[in-house]
């Protein structure tokens, strides 16, 4: 266990929100509430940090998900727009908007798909490559230095509990 955990827990805004619930609707049950009140202001709050990052490296958010999903699906960095879609959980407007983006910026190339003659591959170029290698470490560190504050056995645990929250949230 960690020095932390050995603590009482101090306060935060989270508790402050429950307890005003509580005072006022004492039959709520309000568990619920805190738990995904801190994951969503944690969500955030890593997510800014992480985008940060990636700003100081000249890519936005979005358009670094789409090269981070090419770099990760392996030589030759190629998928068609369905997969991508799929992947990033996004609208195809929403996709081609970030495919434009890359395109003009010369981090991917579009091409016809040999295999369906309506579809395109979706091809991260070398500066493409590059970028996504420059901004991968540093983003990834972001998460690493959040959660130092738990030993590995509390991570994994955490992890392990919050896979059956999202199994049991339909994800």
């Amino acid at each position: 266990m960690s020095e932390q955990t050995e603590q009482p827990p101090t306060p935060d805004a989270v508790d402050a929100i429950a307890a005003q619930w509580n005072a006022v609707r004492p039959d709520l049950a309000t568990d619920g509430m805190t738990v995904f009140g801190r994951m969503g202001r944690i969500s955030r709050a890593v997510t800014d940090s992480v985008s940060q990052v990636h700003a100081g490296h000249g890519i936005g958010r979005g358009e670094f998900d789409v090269l981070a999903t090419l770099r990760r699906s392996g030589e030759p960095y190629t998928l068609s727009p369905r997969e991508l879609t799929a992947t990033l959980m996004l609208t195809t407007g929403g996709m081609t908007g970030r495919l434009d983006k890359l395109e003009r910026a010369g981090l991917i190339t579009r091409s016809p798909d040999p295999n369906d003659r309506r579809g395109l591959r979706i091809t991260l170029t070398e500066e493409g490559l590059a970028m996504v290698e420059r901004a991968v470490g540093p983003g990834v560190e972001v998460y690493q230095r959040t959660i130092a504050v738990l030993t590995p056995e509390e991570t994994a645990t955490l992890n392990e509990l919050l896979r059956r929250l999202l199994a049991s949230a339909g994800g």
